[in-house]
């Protein structure tokens, strides 16, 4: 269960303004968030989207997060800040109930020669931690993993179930690995001799900076020489590629499904969004947003938005369109002889 907070310590946590509202007094505890609909005495709920307005003008959350312009619309005590889905990220961090992947060193886990563990380290059954590792201070191993020879993770850094982190890989502090992740594993490198594929054995590693969160089931490759890098303060979700010798900048945020081939360097504060491939052997400066199921086949040098997926329609309409998309080639073919001939 979460603890209670004030309503006051609650809003120097997150840095808003408290305005109080009915029989509520600085006092009044809290002990949960919800939606703006279903959240009732005790739970905090937040607005920073105007669509929601409605909602807010009837909610029976016990406090609500919102802009200093939905003020006037709200019959609750509120908590007043300019970004008020910053205020819920605090507000939830103060307030999570998620249980920690493990409480102490299990007797079931293996633990290999040599291995130096940190102070307050806590490892859960079955997980296994390859001779020569390094855990820092305050390490969180869960159930199942396996830390190969030679890894090194920063102090605070928690792994959830079945993460498995190959050899030599480093990781900062602070990181968040979610479940069934693999980092270090080999990147695709393959030579064909006369229609056989020879093997490149993957000699490079990992090396993952401090703050970095990383979703489930995302697989990250070692480098075939070189490392693959990620930078401080870089967010992956869920079920992405990231191939051999990738290099991501600080910040940079990455959604679920996507892809990064091999030897690609990635910029600073870029935002990558669902399902977007990117190609290898390419670079992308700083400050550039990918659209969902964008395909990226060149370098990228100015920041921006990009865009390249097709959105959904009609069945019949898409018919028409392809079928004009394969006549554009005659069809071009058609123009340029017409202005050659106005030219004559």
């Amino acid at each position: 269960m979460s603890h209670a907070i004030s309503l006051i310590q609650l809003a120097q946590s997150i840095g808003a303004e408290l305005r109080l509202a009915g029989t509520d007094t600085q006092d009044t505890l809290v002990s949960g968030l919800s939606t703006l609909v279903k959240a009732g005495d005790g739970q905090v709920s937040f607005l920073s989207n105007k669509r929601y307005r409605g909602q807010l003008q009837s909610t029976k959350a016990q406090a609500v997060i919102l802009h200093p312009d939905e003020l006037p619309h709200c019959s609750r005590s509120a908590f007043v800040m300019n970004n008020p889905y910053v205020g819920f990220a605090k507000a939830a961090q103060l307030l999570d109930t998620t249980p920690k992947p493990a409480h102490d060193i299990s007797v079931h886990a293996v633990i290999g020669e040599n291995v130096e563990l940190g102070k307050n380290v806590k490892i859960a059954a079955n997980a296994v931690i390859e001779a020569g590792a390094i855990l820092g201070d305050n390490v969180i191993i869960g159930a199942g993993c396996f830390v190969g020879k030679g890894a090194h993770l920063g102090e605070n850094t928690k792994l959830w179930a079945n993460v498995s982190i190959y050899h030599d890989v480093k990781m900062g502090s602070d990181c968040l690995v979610q479940a069934n992740t693999v980092i270090g594993s080999d990147g695709f490198g393959y030579a064909n001799e006369n229609g056989q594929w020879i093997k490149i054995p993957q000699l490079g590693s990992v090396v993952i900076g401090n703050r970095v969160e990383i979703g489930a089931s995302t697989t990250i490759d070692r480098g075939a020489l070189d490392n693959t890098i990620l930078a401080d303060g870089v967010i992956i979700d869920n079920q992405c590629q990231i191939a051999h010798n990738v290099e991501i900048g600080e910040n940079t945020a990455m959604a679920a499904c996507s892809v990064i081939a091999g030897s690609t360097v990635i910029g600073k504060n870029c935002s990558i969004a669902g399902l977007v491939g990117i190609n290898g052997h390419i670079s992308v400066c700083d400050n550039v947003v990918f659209t969902g199921m964008s395909m990226v086949t060149k370098n990228i040098t100015e920041p921006g938005m990009y865009s390249s997926g097709i959105p959904a329609e009609a069945n019949r309409e898409w018919r028409k369109n392809m079928v004009a998309l394969r006549n554009i080639t005659s069809l071009n073919q058609r123009v340029k002889s017409l202005e050659k001939s106005q030219q004559q």
